[in-house]
């Protein structure tokens, strides 16, 4: 800026006023000194904009997905379930032919069953025969001894009403003492592999000294698992039989140390490496810490901790999530079973199949704690329409997403943690609702604040079919109970699930998504090259 000012030939004398152009320099020069001191104390605050009243500033993200080829491709069996030995010690094993139970289980199938958890590493085989067997009767030829002395059925009725199919897992014990087991041969295996691994059954080794005061190392796993390999290869029942492991716990030194030195012993003996994940120790206090974007993180780095290890020895391994709970010790009633822990469930489901994990076991599907997908009563929980809808709507082709207007600028120093994630994959071409080539997105808002999401080139004018998960009844993110689209969803009776009815919008219509909600969104007739053929 310029000030001209005309200055008379002649000084006035000290007596008279001052030229009339000083007054607008005195306050110029005021002016500077104010912006000066401002910007000294820190106060670089925009000037005000005048907005019309209740006008607020709204983005717009516009969405596209990669469609030519898929970035990742997980098992058929992706999402799995556990159930934890406590329905031994609790009495509950019997329940399992309940009609509905089995219609729960059925849902959420092609799937793996596990079972297993800390307490197999106290249960036995016992060589006793079964006396109603003898006469007929029904039942196994032979019976599995838990810790405490109960004799209880070895058989699991979720397998023979084919709900899932039983895994093949060393630390079931589960294949090795089913109706089979009359054969001699295979109980002298039996009792072989009961003296060698009565202390080593295989869930966590890293917490062997914990629980039984020994400790083994990397290397001497590995080669009890080679053991076990030429014990179950003779077997013809057994000869191509998979075998997982060493399933550890979480990731830290000592235990990124024992799986090193197992995968350098019996790496290309096992057909896939799993390890376990909790997300909490501890009991969860309030409610919003579910909704922490650096605990949903926490996953993402222990992935990249036992990919690097796993690669190193056998690029290509394929690798499980056996056992991924939201909270230890059994978990937090009204929260852990709530609507808001769906947030870290949905999360790792779509965070580890983005990061290659070929499988994730939920634990559990029944009556351990607080984490489970459903009750004691039978009735399913958040977690369970959650794992429903995803069963039902995403393949296990993973899709490239591609968002502008979401990022912020990063500041030095700060880490930016994404409120909103959105994952893609193939539609299920086990829905024949929807023709293959079609799209499912399921997003999650952790804002406070409705987003709205704008689909953009492949996906631009595509019909859309909407499945909103929200929390149902006064409770809120602690509810126990969950609307589809507005519309309660519960058991139709002990054979029958509910229809999932999705809601249409319109092409070309913006997806509004609600605060703190998550969501499921098949983009129709995409006619995608990835999602054509399985």
């Amino acid at each position: 800026m310029r000030v001209l000012c005309a200055f008379p030939e002649a000084m006035p004398s000290s007596s008279s006023r001052p030229p009339a152009c000083l007054a607008p320099v005195a306050l110029f020069l005021a002016l500077l000194l104010h912006l000066f001191l401002s910007s000294q104390a820190g106060d670089r605050r925009p000037l005000p904009v005048d907005r019309a009243p209740g006008l607020k500033e709204k983005t717009l993200i516009l969405l596209d997905v990669s469609t030519r080829n898929p970035v990742r491709t997980v098992h058929e069996n992706f999402l799995s379930l556990q159930l934890d030995p406590s329905i031994i010690h609790d009495g509950w094993l019997d329940f399992l032919s309940s009609k509905r139970l089995v219609t729960l289980a059925r849902g959420l199938s092609p799937a793996f069953l596990r079972f297993g958890g800390k307490r197999t590493d106290f249960l036995q085989f016992q060589n006793l025969r079964n006396p109603a067997k003898s006469r007929g009767g029904p039942g196994p030829d032979y019976y599995l001894k838990n810790y405490e002395d109960d004799i209880v059925r070895s058989d699991v009725a979720l397998d023979k009403q084919k709900g899932c199919k039983i895994a093949q897992h060393p630390d079931v014990m589960l294949e090795l003492q089913r109706e089979k087991a009359a054969q001699m041969h295979l109980v002298l295996l039996k009792e072989q592999f009961s003296n060698t691994y009565s202390n080593l059954i295989l869930t966590e080794p890293n917490n062997y000294r914990t629980m039984h005061g020994r400790a083994v190392n990397g290397s001497q796993l590995g080669k009890d698992y080679i053991q076990l390999k030429s014990l179950l290869q003779p077997i013809r029942i057994y000869s191509r039989a998979s075998l997982y492991g060493p399933n550890i716990g979480r990731p830290r030194k000592n235990v990124i140390a024992l799986l090193d030195g197992f995968m350098k012993v019996a790496g290309s003996t096992v057909d896939a490496v799993t390890w376990q994940h909790c997300y909490i120790d501890g009991r969860v206090v309030k409610v919003m810490d579910f909704l922490k974007t650096r605990l949903l993180d926490t996953l993402s780095d222990q992935i990249r901790k036992i990919q690097k290890v796993v690669n190193t020895y056998t690029p290509g391994k394929k690798i499980w999530l056996e056992g991924v709970v939201t909270t230890s010790a059994g978990g937090t009633n009204n929260l852990s079973d709530s609507y808001a822990a769906g947030f870290l469930w949905l999360n790792t489901l779509g965070m580890l199949a983005n990061q290659g994990i070929d499988v994730v076991i939920r634990h559990s599907f029944f009556d351990h704690g607080f984490n489970h997908l459903v009750d004691q009563n039978f009735n399913p929980l958040p977690d369970y329409w959650l794992s429903l809808l995803y069963k039902r709507l995403i393949g296990p082709k993973v899709l490239a997403v591609h968002v502008a207007g979401l990022q912020r600028k990063p500041r030095p120093g700060r880490v930016i943690r994404d409120k909103l994630r959105i994952y893609a994959h193939c539609t299920s071409h086990h829905n024949h609702n929807y023709v293959r080539g079609s799209i499912t997105l399921f997003i999650i808002n952790l804002h406070r604040s409705r987003k709205k999401i704008k689909l953009a080139g492949t996906l631009r004018d595509k019909l859309v079919h909407q499945y909103l998960l929200q929390p149902h009844g006064q409770e809120g993110l602690k509810s126990k109970a969950v609307q589809l689209n507005g519309q309660p969803l519960a058991m139709v009776d002990d054979g029958t699930l509910p229809e999932l009815k999705p809601r249409p919008l319109r092409a070309g219509r913006t997806l509004v998504i609600p605060p703190v909600t998550m969501g499921f969104y098949v983009v129709k007739n995409v006619n995608a090259l990835a999602c054509r053929y399985r």
